[in-house]
């Protein structure tokens, strides 16, 4: 059966579980909304990546991200990959599971990349079957990624927002709403970030991701972004997140740290600058003391 909500992650701050992080966490136990691991990190079936995640899991809500299933890519999705990823969902019942819009495999070679696709009708048809394959053989909804972009296609017949929408209505599933990559994708292609979140599918948000950049520039000396998840959130993908939140309200919101990981204390305190923005787009949840008497 099908899960109907595309995520039931609380609407809060939550962080990448990191090794690194492993001990930190279990002798502070954080007040953090949830988790989020790469799933293929979690295909073996035991040692100590497991041993964390259990005694983690007890505690915290949990988000599983994909990297590896290749849903634009031409081949036909890996059937063992899938085997393993449904086996992972059903030993930790995640309240949420997400994948890229991109492809990273070829006749039969994985890639350590995230590749852009063209967006025209073939791919189209292609995304929206793997992704039905993928739903009907977890038995949950996922949520699909923006991509970071650094290239666009000349074949391509339709905008990634209008793309987005199509995969969504065809599909049933839902979006992940990568702050980040929307800005460096409008940046690097000279557009407008706000214009560009406008016109996605924005009722089919589950959750927000958020991260931080590397500035350098291309060959004609015009801005490049590029996505690293190794620095700090940037200020202006700050301001995007709440013009985001004035839309959408209150969203579960990952804040990404892939590289240069600093120490645990100061990733939570990096997560509560997005628990501000995330009480400030829902005021009613605050507690207000009663007036006293003069």
């Amino acid at each position: 059966m099908i899960r109907t909500s595309p995520s039931q992650l609380p609407a809060r701050a939550g962080i990448g579980l990191k090794p690194e992080h492993f001990r930190a966490i279990q002798e502070s136990w954080p007040d953090i909304g949830f988790f989020e691991i790469h799933a293929e990190n979690y295909f073996v079936a035991g040692g100590p990546f497991h041993r964390n995640l259990e005694r983690i899991r007890e505690r915290y809500a949990l988000s599983i991200h994909g990297v590896g299933l290749s849903l634009g890519g031409e081949a036909p999705l890996d059937r063992t990959h899938l085997r393993r990823l449904k086996h992972l969902l059903d030993r930790y019942q995640p309240e949420s599971f997400s994948e890229h819009l991109a492809w990273s495999s070829h006749q039969g070679y994985y890639l350590n990349d995230l590749l852009p696709l063209p967006y025209t009708n073939e791919t189209l048809t292609r995304v929206c079957t793997h992704i039905d394959q993928t739903q009907e053989a977890l038995g949950c909804r996922l949520l699909l990624e923006n991509p970071a972009t650094y290239l666009e296609f000349a074949t391509s017949t339709w905008s990634e927002s209008d793309f987005l929408q199509e995969v969504v209505r065809r599909t049933g599933c839902g979006l992940l709403l990568d702050v980040n990559n929307l800005y460096i994708s409008a940046i690097n292609h000279h557009r407008d970030p706000v214009a560009m979140l406008e016109t996605l599918p924005l009722h089919a948000v589950g959750e927000i991701h958020v991260a931080g950049f590397h500035r350098d520039r291309d060959a004609a000396g015009s801005p490049l972004l590029i996505d690293t998840h190794g620095a700090a959130v940037d200020d202006a993908v700050w301001t995007l997140y709440q013009k985001a939140l004035a839309h959408l309200g209150p969203v579960a919101t990952l804040l990404e740290r892939d590289q240069n990981l600093p120490l645990l204390v100061e990733l939570v305190a990096e997560a509560q600058i997005a628990e501000r923005y995330l009480l400030a787009a829902h005021p009613e949840s605050a507690i207000t003391a009663p007036l006293e008497s003069v």
